[in-house]
C-alpha cells in the first residue's frame, strides 16, 4: 500500500471514529447523573463516568490532531478494552450488545497500525 493511500485510509478512519468519540463524550458528560448512574449499577465507582467522559471526547479530538493521534489512539484502546470486559463480564445481554465496542476497538488499532513509524525507503 503506498504512503498516500495508507495516509487518506488513515485520516478518513481517524475523523469517523473521533467524531464517534466527541459524540459519546458530549453524550456522556450532558448526561451525567445518568452516566453516574449507570456505571453504578454495574458495580463501577460513579466518579469513574467522569474520568471516561472526558477521556472519550479528549480522545476523540486527539485522533483528529496528528501530533496526538498514536497517544489518543492507545488511550482510547484501552477503554475500549474495558468496555468489551465489562459487556462480556457485567452487562445484561452480553458481547452481542458490545459490538459497537468490539468495532470501535478494530478501527482503534487500524488507525495505530496504519499511524505507526515506517522507515523512509532511499
Amino acid at each position: 500500500m503506498s504512503s498516500s493511500t495508507r495516509n487518506i485510509i488513515a485520516w478518513v478512519l481517524q475523523g469517523l471514529v473521533g467524531l464517534a468519540f466527541i459524540g459519546f463524550g458530549i453524550k456522556k458528560l450532558t448526561d451525567l447523573p445518568g452516566t453516574v448512574g449507570m456505571f453504578s449499577s454495574i458495580g463501577l465507582p460513579g466518579a469513574l463516568a467522569y474520568v471516561i467522559s472526558v477521556a472519550e471526547l479528549l480522545g476523540g479530538i486527539g485522533l483528529l490532531i496528528p501530533r496526538f493521534t498514536r497517544l489518543a489512539a492507545i488511550g482510547l484502546v484501552i477503554i475500549m478494552i474495558g468496555a468489551v470486559v465489562i459487556h462480556a463480564t457485567v452487562i445484561p445481554g452480553g458481547i452481542a450488545n458490545g459490538v459497537p465496542a468490539l468495532v470501535l476497538l478494530a478501527l482503534l488499532l487500524v488507525i495505530l497500525w496504519l499511524r505507526r513509524p515506517v522507515a523512509a525507503t532511499a
